[in-house]
């Protein structure tokens, strides 16, 4: 059994990266190993000692990018948590889970309605915390949202993190999508964290067709393992040119050209105007990566088309248990798709990952 511990031993953002539009010139985000006061847990929470915590995108956007954060600095980041419990509710201590990303007050009209994953109250770990993150020896938090993992086989439960966002976030999308089996789906950045997971969940939920958009050749043969049936390399290509590969596809494999659920996982507006390009007649755009950048559109098209445009937020905790089956049983696979660093890596790691994206999801292991 894990001891609880005096302190929590953490990796905090003392400061983001500033960057001064005049002087065009940026001063270096700030992350500072220190530690915390247990906090003195309320009825119905728990402390988790973290197993691991992945390196998600999102991270890298409140380091590096301006993207603003409920909690000021400083707090601690990090929101893809596995570990175990060692204080709290009675019922959990011993328990090994997977925290939720995204953690819904339980008592507003949205979480009433079946739309708790976008709830305007919900605690998110290394956002609206503050001091308490996943990059960091322990977190408290609610029990009411853990999903339980009991028995995750030859997996580590450190790997299991990635369930907590990149694996959970693309079944949210493909039930805002309403996907059925039988469906065509795109996944435009299919070979980045969330993107990985997003065609597999898309084709083990019975997509007869999954075609695969991204710009590493290697991660999109990759790809073709795990979920892709076709893939389009866009690199140094417009989304015309990208449309053209899609239509051409299209017609030498005998695929129709309505109807076709798109998924744009990148964030990035290059990204974004290729799902534009591409949604045609009765089709569905999910937006599922975030980014600052603004695309034009003529939206008028979506009533020419009859076509949708949706976006979409976390998951929903009482899914999590649903995709952590699809992990353990193997219709998405995760250990090709993550790697483990020491927590001691963090600030290396954060410009390694900044600079460019991951061949796999890293998973950093509390080291202090």
């Amino acid at each position: 059994m894990a001891t609880i511990p005096d302190k929590i031993k953490t990796w905090q953002m003392v400061q983001p990266t500033v960057f001064n539009r005049e002087t065009k010139e940026a001063t270096p985000g700030k992350l500072v190993k220190t530690e915390i006061p247990v906090p003195e847990l309320k009825p119905g929470e728990v402390l988790v000692e973290v197993a691991g915590c992945g390196v998600c995108h999102t991270d890298l956007g409140y380091f590096y990018d301006g993207v603003p954060t409920v909690s000021k600095p400083p707090l601690t980041l990090g929101h893809e948590i596995a570990g175990t419990v060692v204080a709290g509710d009675e019922a959990w201590i011993g328990k090994e889970v997977i925290i939720p990303a995204v953690m819904p007050c339980r008592q507003c009209l949205l979480c009433k309605t079946g739309r708790g994953n976008r709830c305007l109250n919900q605690n998110m770990p290394g956002n609206s915390l503050g001091l308490y993150g996943g990059f960091s020896s322990h977190i408290p938090v609610p029990s009411i949202d853990l999903c339980e993992v009991k028995n995750h086989g030859d997996i580590p439960l450190s790997h299991l993190a990635v369930v907590a966002d990149a694996a959970t976030t693309p079944f949210q999308a493909a039930k805002r999508a309403d996907l059925q089996p039988g469906d065509n789906v795109v996944v435009i950045g299919i070979t980045g964290g969330v993107g990985q997971y997003m065609g597999q969940t898309a084709k083990a939920l019975g997509a007869k067709t999954v075609i695969g958009i991204a710009r590493n050749q290697e991660k999109l043969e990759r790809a073709l393992q795990f979920g892709a049936d076709f893939v389009i390399n866009s690199t140094g290509k417009d989304a015309k040119a990208v449309s053209g590969e899609f239509r051409t596809i299209c017609k030498e494999k005998g695929l129709p050209n309505t109807g076709w659920k798109i998924f744009e996982v990148t964030g990035v507006k290059a990204g974004q105007e290729i799902a534009l390009t591409l949604l045609g007649f009765t089709g569905k755009l999910i937006v599922v990566g975030f980014g600052l950048g603004k695309t034009e559109y003529a939206i008028g098209r979506l009533m020419a088309f009859d076509a949708e445009i949706i976006g979409t937020w976390g998951c929903l905790p009482e899914y999590y248990p649903i995709v952590l089956d699809m992990v353990l049983t193997g219709k998405i696979n995760i250990e090709k798709f993550v790697e483990t660093r020491p927590m001691s890596t963090i600030a290396e790691t954060f410009a390694e990952a900044h600079k460019t994206p991951p061949m796999k999801r890293i998973v950093l292991i509390p080291d202090f």
